[in-house]
């Protein structure tokens, strides 16, 4: 746990309120670790605690559940909010205003963010859908379908455009 809040301080150079969101998320899934149910009782409540503080001064909601990868950064913090069945991979940056998550309640699955990826402020991404690597999501793009690997995803719905290397 205490490598990856190493990366995890180094990747938004610094105490910021990204580095103490991805902070409570680490503890949330570390103690899961504990084989002890009663051991693990009171660390849900830290972390409970500590989930409701971050998410009341940062606008910054990433439930212990997400799966991530490494040097999640947030660059802009207010109004993120990640699903708890949503997967990130690793280097995705996220903007202010954030969402990724389901399409509507009644419908399983979240969507499957993959490496390097950047989401501009405003974008949503939302349904089982996934999106691959190299990929950049516009300011308030609303991104509904697969996007493919190094593409651009801009409007609502979004539109792919192959980005050009």
């Amino acid at each position: 746990m205490f490598e990856g809040l190493i990366e995890d301080y180094r990747t938004h150079a610094g105490l910021c309120p990204g580095f103490f969101a991805l902070a409570v998320h680490r503890f949330g899934a570390w103690r899961y670790s504990l084989r002890s149910r009663l051991l693990r009782a009171p660390f849900y409540l830290a972390y409970r605690a500590a989930f409701v503080v971050v998410q009341m001064l940062t606008g910054i909601e990433i439930p212990c559940e997400v799966r991530r990868g490494r040097r999640l950064k947030i660059e802009h913090h207010s109004d993120i909010i990640v699903n708890g069945n949503a997967v990130l991979g690793d280097d995705v940056v996220l903007r202010n205003g954030v969402t990724i998550g389901v399409r509507r309640t009644d419908e399983p699955g979240a969507p499957v963010i993959g490496d390097r990826v950047d989401i501009g402020a405003g974008a949503k991404i939302l349904g089982a859908i996934s999106v691959g690597d190299d990929v950049v999501v516009g300011a308030n793009a609303v991104v509904i379908r697969n996007v493919p690997a190094a593409c651009l995803a801009v409007g609502v719905p979004a539109r792919h455009l192959a980005l050009s290397r």
